[in-house]
């Protein structure tokens, strides 16, 4: 079902101070930056700030899907609690949550026709 992870989206209460702060670390500006949601680039991967995040639940990682749809009545037969149906961020882009059924952590499922794998150089180094 899962093809890869895609997403990490963070709780951003102060929009402002912690998109100044992950631009400084990453060395790079957010290539989406809207009231509402900033994004950032990172080797091919979605890092996210929303300032409507729930501090409380922290982070919430996306697994990439084919079909949103299918995802979710797979993670619901499998026992998962529904946080809410399928929604459409925009692009084409459709992402849900659900509850596991074991710990209740938060699972994000996304599926993105945008996203390609990025490249890893060659040669020895981390994670590789």
């Amino acid at each position: 079902m899962f093809l890869g992870l895609r997403t990490i989206i963070y709780p951003a209460h102060d929009l402002v101070a912690s998109k100044a702060w992950f631009t400084q670390l990453l060395g790079a500006d957010p290539y989406f930056d809207e009231a509402f949601y900033v994004g950032f680039d990172v080797a091919g991967y979605e890092l996210g700030l929303d300032p409507n995040g729930d501090q409380a639940t922290g982070p919430v990682t996306y697994w990439g899907v084919a079909d949103a749809d299918v995802a979710l009545a797979e993670l619901l037969a499998a026992g998962a609690t529904p946080r809410g149906g399928v929604q459409d961020v925009g692009a084409g882009i459709r992402a849900a949550t659900v509850l596991e059924p074991v710990a209740g952590a938060v699972l994000g499922i996304i599926e993105n026709p945008h996203f390609q794998l990025p490249q890893t150089p060659a040669g020895p180094g981390p994670g590789r």
